[in-house]
């Protein structure tokens, strides 16, 4: 092995084992020797982490030097294992390593994997639960569907596990709370793969009506007694409706904004009332479901062979929907309708627009064209197939639209334009437990990035950010702003009340698999998408966003009824964090999915475009990763497709949000 040089304690050094960033694979007994001043400096993670092929190694330790032993001769071992300077008290190294990830208490963790890898078993890959659990005091010890803990604390609970399995010893040296990671045994290619598992523990107890916490906020309330290195999750809490002194304008962090003369730029396309687009789209739009065939036909006679001729045109697009008659023609659900074609029909992602209707309908093409102040001209049309005299002659008319547009459009040139001209959308979707420790945080970061090259990020889902609020009132740039994000939430209470429901129904079935137990947990996780810096506007369901920075657009937390609402309010990039995994995709607003975990990464390749796992896998800094994140932006703005975009997806995303009685 290479020497491992000033490894003196001076200060919290991860120890790889590697060759220019690559682990070194073991295939035989190695022994480290450390440098360090004296063997009592380190906290040595005895038992490291260790993926093997198939199999795992041992870890023993005399003095200052490490001896690791795979189990099988000749078998191939990766290593990792962090090191920190300690006193006798407390340690300084705050282990963020692959296994455990959040230790509240930020004291030494130990971690040992035991040879028997058969695999974790059902009870927790799908009943969510630990089989069983021993805990004295801080120091808690797991069986994580394994057989009987033979390592047991004298006089602690033990039990008998019916399932065979892995044992994972783990020390908690402060109390706090923690989530656990397991590696489990995938039967089908024989290799030791992470099992997308998190489990929130407690190493404190609990009482029956205690407030649970993580993130430093309520997540919910005991609904039993909790002991110490018990699974929490829903089983044991409940959850209450919130109530909050909010606080306005308490939590300003100014932006340190980059000279103009130094802000980045991307290749986008100027359009002539100023705005920027990432794509070049002509669309289809629908005033009303019975016009939708006929949209997707006009969009279909456009395929590869038609449009090789012009290519700087990204393609045609129907966006078509389920509503636009058996409504009301006022109120707050026609008011959306209207708001989101609009919305379409000016996103600069846009070259040229027609709208398609069928002539009686509620949404009448003529109201909107009066209300938004739109005007017919080469590159906007509007028919309806009343008065154009059926079907056929509609999508005839509609390709000989789209085929006088196509050559105003094709003339249409990228240009360097500066970063301030991107509007992003935030969102998030079959979200986990590590979506609030990884990429959220992670694309948090990218968007102070873009706030402070002056451009503008749009978070939403008013549903997801329930319970966590009070954290960005105290953000709003004022007291009205603030003020209009707590009446978004009290309609909300209203609007699921009125409807029998709780605004519990969130989190999924999924997100709860996932680690999720109430939507205060997952709303805290989910607001970190924003960032730290100031909340600049709070805007309606598909309303322009005119104010620049980080602002919020209220929508519900249904993906593609989201999405729809941020685009039509400008955005011409989408990102999109998943921990379950997602093949969600938008038009005509490109999407950038971010992995929360590097084992749905690698499952789902082909649909993720950023992998965060490595924030605990690789000990990369969130900064770091958001850092990636946002110069991955700037390249899907400048024409690199997204991995969604690359496989066609964005066609049956156009989801308007119903609100209101179909008649």
């Amino acid at each position: 092995l290479p020497a491992l040089a000033d490894l003196d304690g001076s200060d919290n050094t991860e120890a790889l084992l590697s060759v220019g960033g690559t682990l070194l694979t073991l295939t035989a007994q190695q022994r480290i020797d450390l440098n360090a001043k004296s063997a009592e400096d380190f906290a040595i993670n005895l038992e490291p982490l260790v993926r093997a092929m198939g199999t795992v190694a041992t870890v023993t330790r005399s003095g200052a030097s490490l001896t690791i032993t795979p189990v099988a001769t000749g078998a191939a071992v990766k290593v990792r294992f962090r090191t920190g300077h300690f006193t006798t008290s407390a340690t300084t190294a705050a282990w963020s390593e692959f296994g455990i990830a959040g230790n509240a208490g930020g004291g030494a963790v130990a971690q040992a994997i035991g040879a028997n890898d058969a695999g974790l078993g059902a009870s927790v890959t799908q009943e969510g639960r630990l089989a069983a659990i021993i805990y004295a005091d801080t120091n808690v010890r797991l069986s994580l569907a394994g057989t009987r803990v033979d390592n047991a604390v004298a006089g602690t609970d033990t039990a008998n596990v019916p399932v065979a399995g892995e044992v994972i010893a783990t020390t908690v040296a402060n109390a706090g709370k923690f989530n656990l990671i397991a590696n489990r045994r995938n039967e089908a290619n024989a290799e030791t793969e992470i099992a997308n598992v998190e489990f929130n523990l407690l190493a404190a107890a609990a009482g029956q009506g205690d407030a649970i916490r993580k993130y430093a906020q309520i997540i919910g309330y005991a609904s039993t007694d909790i002991h110490p290195g018990d699974h929490v999750h829903t089983h044991n809490v409940e959850f209450r409706n919130t109530s909050a002194d909010y606080e306005f304008a308490t939590d300003l962090k100014p932006v340190t904004f980059v000279p103009e003369s130094e802000r980045d730029t991307f290749m986008g396309y100027r359009r002539e009332n100023g705005k920027v687009g990432t794509r070049n789209y002509i669309g289809i739009l629908t005033s009303v479901n019975c016009s939708a065939t006929a949209a997707r036909m006009i969009a279909s006679a456009f395929g590869p062979e038609e449009m090789a001729d012009y290519p700087n045109v990204d393609g045609v697009v129907a966006f078509v929907h389920g509503t636009g008659c058996g409504m009301a023609g006022q109120g707050e659900g026609f008011e959306a309708l209207q708001r989101v074609l609009w919305g379409y029909a000016r996103n600069p992602n846009h070259a040229g627009i027609v709208m398609v209707g069928l002539g009686c309908e509620m949404n009448q093409i003529d109201w909107l064209l009066e209300a938004y102040g739109l005007k017919q001209g080469p590159l906007f049309k509007a028919m309806n197939i009343q008065d154009t005299q059926g079907l056929a002659k509609t999508v005839e008319t509609g390709i000989e639209m789209v085929r006088a547009m196509l050559p105003e459009a094709n003339k249409i040139q990228r240009t360097p334009c500066p970063v301030s001209e991107l509007m992003v959308a935030l969102q998030c979707g079959g979200s986990d437990a590590l979506s609030g420790i990884t990429a959220n945080p992670a694309l948090g970061y990218a968007c102070d990035l873009l706030v402070a090259q002056g451009g503008t990020a749009v978070l939403a889902e008013t549903p997801e950010i329930y319970g966590a609020e009070h954290l960005l009132t105290r953000r709003a740039c004022d007291a009205a702003t603030g003020q209009r994000l707590v009446d978004l939430i009290r309609w909300w209470e209203d609007y699921t009340a009125r409807n029998k429901g709780s605004m519990d129904n969130n989190p999924s079935p999924g997100n709860k698999k996932g680690g999720l137990t109430t939507i205060l947990e997952k709303s805290l996780g989910a607001a970190a998408k924003g960032g730290t810096t100031p909340l600049n506007g709070v805007y309606k369901y598909a309303e322009p966003v005119t104010a620049k920075g980080f602002t919020f657009m209220d929508s519900p937390g249904y993906d593609p009824a989201s999405v729809t609402g941020q685009i039509a309010s400008g955005c011409n990039l989408v990102t999109f964090t998943t921990g379950r995994g997602s093949a969600f995709g938008s038009k005509p607003s490109p999407c950038v999915k971010i992995a929360t975990n590097t084992d749905m990464y690698t499952r789902l390749i082909d649909d993720m475009d950023v992998n965060t796992g490595d924030i605990l896998t690789d000990n990369l800094s969130v900064e770091e990763k958001g850092r990636q994140i946002y110069q991955l932006l700037l390249a899907v703005a400048s024409g690199q497709p997204s991995k969604s975009e690359a496989q066609g997806l964005g066609d049956y995303e156009f989801v308007p949000w119903q609100i209101g009685a179909t008649m």
